[in-house]
């Protein structure tokens, strides 16, 4: 599934491509898996809208139009799945097998959103005004932002919670975005095994954690994420930073950092990777 760096680096490509461009028509199929909102409602209310930015929250990608005063202000979310991928493409590039949805654009490309497995989801989301704001509060996504969250508020995070701090990275009603790919990376540039449980963690270990976490996150969407599966950014290239990995998905190959071999247990069901000299 993608993860942060991948979610972002789709985001970042679409919004260079496409921000500032007219939905003249939407397109969505008749399979109900993607669709969080009914496919003619979601057409509906995407069809005449300029996308202003699209961006990341989480492990969704949001679009925000620009606003419209003859229309209530809403937002497309799009949450890739196991799968899925958005591509802007031209309109004469054949549309590819599992095609869910299609933005056609003023500019006469095409947004396509493609997932063969279906895991993925489409919808969209009603930006409310507060009775005591002005404000119109967006979709903010169930955890905290990796990215921005202060180190108190992180070791807040764990504080007590008496699960192993490999499922506590992986909840997303914590921290959202972490999956087990850079949970595992993390961890390993922490120093700190997975088993270990997270309200026994030293503040030291939850900084240098903190510091890990952002660390490997920023790096990640600097080389286009990591392409271990069906990955592709929104122009369909493949990442890079699976080449960078010290531990996911090196079972039995040596440490880069001091020669033991990889290990690969099983933590809530996932497969998880670690070096039993660097992490204690």
């Amino acid at each position: 599934m993608p993860e942060l760096p991948e979610v972002e680096t789709v985001a970042n490509g679409v919004h260079a491509r496409i921000h500032s461009d007219r939905i003249e028509e939407a397109w969505f199929s008749s399979k109900p898996e993607p669709m969080k909102t009914p496919p003619a409602a979601m057409a509906r209310a995407l069809t005449g809208r300029t996308i202003e930015r699209v961006h990341r929250v989480g492990k969704h990608i949001v679009f925000d139009f620009v606003p419209d005063s003859n229309r209530d202000p809403v937002q497309w979310i799009v949450h890739l799945g196991m799968t899925g991928r958005l591509v802007v493409a031209d309109p004469d590039v054949p549309r590819p097998p599992h095609t869910h949805g299609v933005l056609r654009l003023r500019s006469g490309r095409e947004l396509r959103f493609v997932d063969a497995r279906r895991f993925g989801r489409m919808g969209i989301h009603i930006v409310k005004q507060t009775e005591d704001s002005a404000d119109l509060p967006g979709f903010t996504g169930p955890g905290k932002e990796p990215l921005r969250i202060s180190k108190v508020d992180f070791r807040k995070l764990f504080h007590g919670r008496r699960t192993s701090i490999k499922v506590a990275l992986l909840n997303q009603k914590l921290l959202h975005g972490v999956g087990n790919i850079y949970a595992d990376e993390s961890l390993f540039r922490a120093k700190i095994r997975p088993r270990r449980m997270a309200a026994r963690l030293t503040a030291q270990e939850l900084d240098r954690l903190h510091t890990a976490v952002q660390k490997v996150l920023r790096e990640a969407i600097r080389l286009g994420g990591s392409s271990v599966s069906d990955y592709v950014d929104a122009a369909g290239e493949r990442g890079f930073f699976q080449l960078r990995h010290y531990v996911y998905m090196r079972t039995g190959h040596p440490c880069l950092v001091c020669g033991t071999p990889i290990r690969r247990i099983v933590v809530a069901g996932r497969g998880t990777h670690y070096c039993p000299v660097c992490q204690r």
